[in-house]
């Protein structure tokens, strides 16, 4: 058995309202796959219907084999799901809470103790392990519902926004986390947090309207955007660059003063995402001017978002 989740041609319909239109995709085992788009574009439907809780309208899930629509409960076992809010029972503890969750997994005794224990170490739960739920902060809300989500070690993990709620040492945490398991399970994890993508993900994809738009390693999506191979120069007080923009393959310059120092810093932005730095450093040294700093940025995730979702 492949460890995988394949994706055909999943759609929803509400009424007349298309949620999900034609979305196919594959992960595979290694894969940390950032589910990225606007609010409404499907991401949380799209994860409702992989993991079962949404019946398709169209197409299907399949989950290390199993089919999400023909073999449900099959598919489930391979899974682990954190939705959106991660709903709990308020007057429950989060011991209670996730010894309830074990044993539905199928875990007794011993075992479910040690499962629990576990997790409730691996999320840091174990100051709040006696509290109900109802009382918790949003952050810890979201670690009872993430240690729920990996208590049974599955093979496939559905994300929806892990890291809301939570603070920057938080964050930190669980993203070394999914780190961690990445390299033995599929994990698909939506976000609204771009860094969380460079952070974390190995692949990222973007969808909007339902439809998929885009889809690539984090570096290739880079790459498409304008900022791609831009070359930034700060320099310092009295000094300019007068006539950079004429350069060759410059479409266009970007000025920021820095009205502290009274330097100016220039982005250069190159056409069509070639390669500019030999021919900007040439120019400068032909001009004698020496720059205090100087670099090519790779490009940015949340330009090539902005540009895909609102196109489409």
């Amino acid at each position: 058995m492949e460890t995988k989740v394949e994706i055909h041609n999943l759609r929803k319909q509400f009424g007349p309202f298309t949620a999900v239109d034609g979305i196919s995709f594959q992960v595979g085992r290694g894969e940390v796959l950032g589910f990225l788009g606007p609010n409404g574009a499907g991401k949380s439907t799209t994860m409702k219907m992989v993991t079962g809780f949404l019946t398709p309208t169209d197409g299907t899930a399949v989950v290390c084999g199993d089919d999400i629509t023909r073999n449900p409960l099959a598919a489930k076992r391979h899974m682990g799901y954190l939705p959106e809010g991660a709903p709990g029972y308020a007057d429950m503890t989060p011991t209670g809470f996730l010894r309830f969750i074990a044993e539905i997994r199928g875990f007794r005794g011993a075992e479910r103790d040690r499962r629990v224990a576990e997790v409730m170490e691996r999320v840091h739960l174990l100051e709040v392990a006696h509290q109900p739920i109802d009382t918790l902060s949003k952050g810890y809300k979201r670690r009872v519902g993430l240690a729920q989500a990996i208590l049974h070690d599955p093979q496939v993990l559905i994300l929806d926004e892990p890291t809301d709620g939570l603070d920057p040492n938080q964050k930190h945490e669980v993203r070394n986390l999914i780190r961690e398991m990445a390299e033995e399970k599929v994990i698909i994890l939506s976000t609204h947090i771009l860094e969380e993508v460079d952070a974390v993900c190995n692949r990222a994809i973007i969808i909007a309207h339902g439809r998929v738009v885009a889809d690539g390693t984090p570096g290739e999506l880079e790459a498409r955007s304008r900022y791609h191979n831009a070359v930034v120069l700060r320099l310092p007080e009295g000094r300019d660059a007068p006539g950079i923009e004429g350069l060759p393959d410059v479409a266009g310059v970007e000025r920021e003063e820095d009205g502290d120092t009274g330097g100016v810093t220039l982005r250069l932005l190159p056409r069509e995402g070639r390669p500019i730095l030999d021919e900007v450093t040439a120019w400068l040294r032909e001009r004698a001017i020496e720059p205090l700093e100087l670099y090519v940025e790779q490009g940015r995730l949340d330009d090539v978002f902005r540009t895909l979702t609102t196109h489409h």
